[in-house]
């Protein structure tokens, strides 16, 4: 069942794509790219967008830092000036791992600065004019990565884990008030990926994909029309698993499968 507009024809949309200087948000703007949309791409590394630019014709570089407020509406008002975006999907992220015994407040606020308020802002620039679009007939999509991470509390996940489950919230809030418009939202919720954000994990990552691997995953989501997007399906299935069982259950099994 599509909860979504199906988003099968890319030629001519116009998508933006925050945190595509690498890993997935890269890897999503290149799949994109090559369906025939125009593609956006924005994070912080002014030299990995312009390359990525030349390699994809057509293509727009466009940095700015999610962090920074002032930064976020400019860029916002970059974008809609070429018109409102059919899709606005925010790949960007900030992960160290954390657990209570080294509880650092500065890295705990970093996280919550650029995986949950990041979103807020871009928000803020861009869902008026959307609004607009859609009631004259021209809904878009809203597509937010989160993570498996999100679901429940994990060990060393104390700074990622609480505002990846903040982004589902809000994903789900967003549907419910956007839907009626024709407007789309899509939540993403990837298991490890090999991407910078994982290259530091001094641990196995179970069923690890590749960025291009969870573009491809991704694209097939948005065209299929789905809400929640998750893949690998033989990890994160195992991980909605977890999301039900009550506490008397859940934290033993987690401690039994991380070992920590």
């Amino acid at each position: 069942m599509s909860l979504n507009p199906p988003l099968r024809d890319w030629h001519g949309r116009r998508a933006w794509l925050i945190g595509a200087s690498s890993g997935i948000g890269r890897a999503t703007a290149a799949a994109l790219h090559a369906r025939g949309a125009q593609v956006i791409v924005s994070a912080r590394s002014g030299d990995a967008l312009n390359a990525f630019a030349r390699q994809h014709p057509g293509s727009t570089a466009l940095a700015f830092d999610t962090a920074e407020p002032a930064q976020v509406q400019a860029a916002a008002a970059q974008v809609l000036a070429g018109g409102v975006p059919d899709m606005v999907c925010y790949c960007a992220g900030y992960y160290r791992d954390m657990r209570a015994t080294d509880f650092d407040l500065d890295v705990m606020l970093r996280h919550e600065q650029i995986n949950y308020n990041g979103v807020l802002h871009v928000l803020a620039g861009m869902l008026p004019a959307m609004l607009t679009a859609a009631q004259a007939g021209r809904p878009g999509h809203v597509s937010l990565i989160s993570s498996v991470a999100g679901f429940r509390g994990l060990p060393k996940s104390l700074a990622y884990g609480p505002t990846k489950a903040a982004l589902i919230n809000l994903a789900e809030a967003l549907y419910l008030d956007l839907h009626d418009l024709g407007m789309g939202v899509s939540v993403i919720n990837p298991g490890f990926v090999a991407t910078p954000l994982t290259a530091g994990n001094d641990f196995t990552m179970p069923a690890l994909i590749s960025p291009e691997a969870a573009a491809a995953a991704i694209v097939q989501g948005w065209e299929r029309g789905h809400f929640d997007i998750h893949f690998p399906k033989r990890f994160t299935r195992v991980m909605k698993l977890l999301r039900v069982l009550p506490y008397r259950w859940y934290f033993p099994a987690v401690r039994k499968f991380t070992g920590l």
